[in-house]
């Protein structure tokens, strides 16, 4: 179970920019590679042409944040779960449950928020170009996603 939210929460942060780099995948072998194994880290080596000491710093502040990304998404998830039987119960107000849709909202802007950070901290590891198209990318995304699933690679996460 640790190391499989450690691996959600590795992936948590990179998987939205992935999925959008997946077109880019077909004419490099390395990065096709990287996206068929589903590995954002290696992905975001390959795509962004990091050095080894940019890609070890890299690496490291994902290896810390993953237990952050993983509490927040099991608050989000227990939040989320609360608000659904409360708006099953019989004697919930309106009252309630518009508090329960707050607290739901509070917790993905505060996950949102620390992913934005995490992203930043992640691109001023890389080159200014690199930086620059990573936010590009990723940034944009924080807002898609939907809390409910692991991240993924996929650029339609719907599909098989």
């Amino acid at each position: 179970m640790k190391n499989l939210l450690a691996s959600i929460a590795l992936v948590a942060g990179l998987a939205l920019a992935a999925g959008l780099a997946t077109y880019r995948s077909s004419s490099d072998p390395v990065l096709s590679r990287a996206l068929a194994q589903q590995d954002a880290l290696e992905w975001l080596r390959a795509d962004f042409q990091l050095t080894e000491p940019q890609f070890a710093a890299i690496k490291q502040l994902h290896d810390s944040y993953s237990a952050v990304c993983a509490e927040h998404c099991r608050a989000i998830q227990e939040a989320v779960n609360d608000r659904e039987q409360l708006a099953r119960a019989d004697r919930a107000t309106p009252a309630q449950i518009a508090a329960a849709d707050r607290r739901v909202e509070e917790l993905r802007l505060v996950c949102e928020s620390a992913i934005a950070t995490h992203v930043r901290q992640c691109a001023a590891l890389m080159s200014p170009e690199a930086g620059a198209r990573y936010l590009a990318l990723v940034l944009p995304k924080i807002k898609d996603f939907d809390h409910l699933a692991p991240p993924t690679l996929r650029l339609n996460p719907t599909a098989p």
